[in-house]
């Protein structure tokens, strides 16, 4: 899993039927000191993510479990909200 932030959201009227009424988000990744890493990324929201909250999320195939047993096209997806971070 990996740390991004919520700085974004795209609106599609026109998509594939698995993704009515799922939320699409730009998150811009993060490094674990929150420092911006890569480009921002369009994804998935399966847990209700607001604007410029911290969150966490995965890639690849495990990014469409969360809306199982639909078939939902995604290659990124938003599966936490980050309350607390703590770094050693």
């Amino acid at each position: 899993m990996f740390l991004g932030r919520v700085v974004g959201r795209v609106v599609s009227t026109m998509k594939d039927a698995n993704l009515t009424g799922q939320r699409l988000l730009i998150v811009q990744p993060l490094k674990p000191d929150l420092t911006n890493t890569g480009k921002q990324i369009v994804m998935l929201d399966a847990v209700g993510a607001g604007a410029g909250e911290l969150i966490y999320w995965c890639r690849g195939r495990e990014a469409s479990f969360p809306f199982l047993p639909a078939e939902v096209p995604a290659d990124n997806c938003i599966v936490g909200i980050v309350d607390e971070l703590h770094l050693e």
